[in-house]
């Protein structure tokens, strides 16, 4: 069950966040409102893939 509301979340990330690779964001120059953004997609891939 865990590995299918990780599947959602990551299909809802992918139409609701913005994706920073596309727009070729820095990330030593990225706020940390966006660093979190990332944090929160990669955890949520990572848990997804499991």
């Amino acid at each position: 069950m865990r590995k299918v509301v990780f599947k959602f979340l990551a299909k809802t990330n992918k139409v609701l966040l913005p994706s920073f690779t596309k727009r070729q964001l820095d990330p030593a120059k990225a706020s940390k409102f966006q660093l979190a953004i990332i944090g929160w997609r990669a955890y949520v891939t990572m848990n997804a893939l499991d």
